[in-house]
């Protein structure tokens, strides 16, 4: 049985009971549904604590997909005892690393916007970011693009997601701005996270209900990755 993804629905959801339906031989745990994000799209998996029936807690380092991505793996700290397949347990995030990350990752929808280019990679972080464009020329201002941001994030947009089915996604292209990163196909429907007003795009992640939420950031630094690649750098302001 696949993992349910509760963190799609509900990005906030902090905690959930779930039940253990696998160990890996690695020593990570499977369960039948979780608010940990695992790894995937620049976006690291989350951390927390896992709590089983008699009050122990596991602490765990990061989640993962498996290898068919229909489950998520939560990776304890080595040298811990581990749950037992059919125990009920309480998966509980650590909030704070988690909310920056969704700050930041809407952030990088709004930075797509700023610069309307292909993006040809992407990172997401507690307190540093990135997004990847392929750009033919140079000249990009950093106070410019900062600027475009605070102005986008003033307008207290909404941020919301929706579903269409993978057929409809292959017959509107333009709405992929990933050259890099496939968007989340496979399962015959894909996420579309809109913030009003500003960027519509598929995408699997995390991220705020109003832009409001993000707060204050700036560009930090703009590098150059090749002859048409700029790498942008946000961080807080």
């Amino acid at each position: 049985m696949a993992t349910s993804l509760l963190f799609r629905d509900d990005a906030y959801l902090r905690e959930t009971p779930a039940v253990v339906t696998a160990l890996t031989p690695e020593g990570g745990v499977i369960v039948d549904r979780t608010v940990f994000y695992a790894t995937a799209g620049g976006q690291p998996g989350d951390k927390g604590t896992l709590v089983r029936g008699n009050g122990s807690e596991i602490a765990i380092a990061t989640a993962t997909y498996g290898p068919d991505k229909s489950d998520v793996i939560h990776v304890p700290a080595a040298g811990v005892e581990l749950p037992e397949i059919g125990e009920a347990v309480t998966l509980r995030l650590d909030w704070e690393p988690r909310y920056k990350r969704m700050r930041m990752h809407t952030a990088l929808h709004l930075l797509s916007v700023a610069l309307p280019y292909p993006v040809t990679g992407g990172s997401i972080g507690d307190e540093d970011s990135r997004l990847d464009f392929d750009i033919p020329d140079a000249g990009l201002d950093k106070d410019a693009i900062t600027a475009r941001l605070a102005e986008m994030i003033a307008t207290n947009a909404a941020v919301t997601e929706s579903w269409i089915s993978d057929d409809e996604l292959l017959a509107n292209p333009g709405l992929v701005k990933t050259m890099s990163v496939k968007p989340p196909m496979g399962s015959g429907r894909v996420r579309l996270v809109k913030i009003d007003g500003l960027d519509l795009q598929p995408c699997g992640g995390t991220h705020v209900r109003n832009v409001r939420e993000i707060g204050a950031v700036q560009v930090t630094k703009i590098e150059k990755k090749g002859q048409q690649n700029r790498r942008v750098r946000l961080g807080w302001a």
